[in-house]
């Protein structure tokens, strides 16, 4: 009897543990996991108007790095708050990087934009490589950089991005 009740915990150990485990992102090499408080992986990126950014060169700046796709109902629900935080940040060492999945590429994000009137700073990760390197599981999920470039703050799914306190948060960053 006793050896049943031994099996039975170590199976049921083994379930809880799995479960904990694929909850985690899991680190392979073409994906890492990205943590806060670890400097930022440099990303080149490409705008929509095909100029090209380089992350290591915003140094200095916050920076909002938000990887989103126009298919996505939550992606879309917090682009208009986006869309306001950028604006409220103008002038300021702040920048937001919009980075698309789509596997459409720069033309799916102009097409979403032109129908619905949306705007955002948007570059493209067409292959998923700059998701990759972040450990991006789903989206939208955004990474905080602080002026030093490292991550200060990482955000699985949507947020109301021009509320009070996020306002407060990103303005200490800046300091």
């Amino acid at each position: 009897m006793k050896h049943y009740i031994f099996l039975i915990m170590i199976m049921l150990l083994s379930v809880f543990t799995g479960c904990e485990m694929r909850q985690k992102p899991v680190e392979t090499p073409q994906r890492t996991v990205v943590r806060e408080k670890q400097p930022a992986p440099d990303l080149e990126l490409t705008a929509l108007d095909g100029t090209k950014t380089r992350l290591s060169a915003l140094k200095g700046y916050v920076v909002m790095l938000n990887f989103w796709a126009t298919w996505c109902p939550p992606c879309r629900e917090e682009i208009p708050s986006m869309m306001r935080l950028e604006k409220s940040m103008q002038g300021k060492p702040f920048r937001m990087l919009a980075v698309s999945i789509d596997d459409g590429g720069k033309q799916t994000v102009l097409s979403f934009f032109k129908s619905t009137g949306y705007s955002l700073p948007a570059y493209i990760d067409q292959g998923g490589k700059s998701a990759m390197q972040y450990g991006v599981g789903g989206v939208p999920e955004t990474f905080i950089i602080d002026r030093k470039g490292v991550i200060a703050k990482r955000v699985i799914g949507p947020l109301q991005w021009d509320t009070a306190e996020v306002k407060s948060y990103l303005a200490d960053l800046m300091k």
